[in-house]
């Protein structure tokens, strides 16, 4: 496997266990919603799932960006303000919901 390659595939990794971390604060804010009554402690649930759904996307997106091309582009930086976005916003909501 060439250096382009295994590049590639730690980025992948990366994202994903990044991910899955997310998926679990995201399943630990849902048992925290479902002991609350729900109410309006599902909005950092809802927010926490966006932020899984776009770290999967954004994931995919990029590993696929570098196994195709010889010299990597550079990530969107609008993706990374979404993504930071996404995360201040459930911040927000947990806080608001506490």
């Amino acid at each position: 496997m060439s250096d382009h390659g295994a590049q590639a595939q730690r980025t992948g990794l990366a994202w994903r266990r990044t991910a899955l971390a997310a998926t679990a604060c995201t399943l630990l804010l849902l048992h925290m919603a479902a002991r609350q009554g729900w109410g309006t402690a599902v909005i950092p649930v809802a927010f926490a799932g966006t932020t899984v759904i776009t770290l999967v996307a954004i994931g995919s997106v990029r590993e696929r960006v570098l196994r195709k091309a010889e010299i990597p582009k550079p990530l969107n930086p609008a993706w990374a303000v979404i993504a930071s976005a996404l995360v201040v916003a459930t911040a927000a909501a947990l806080i608001a919901v506490r």
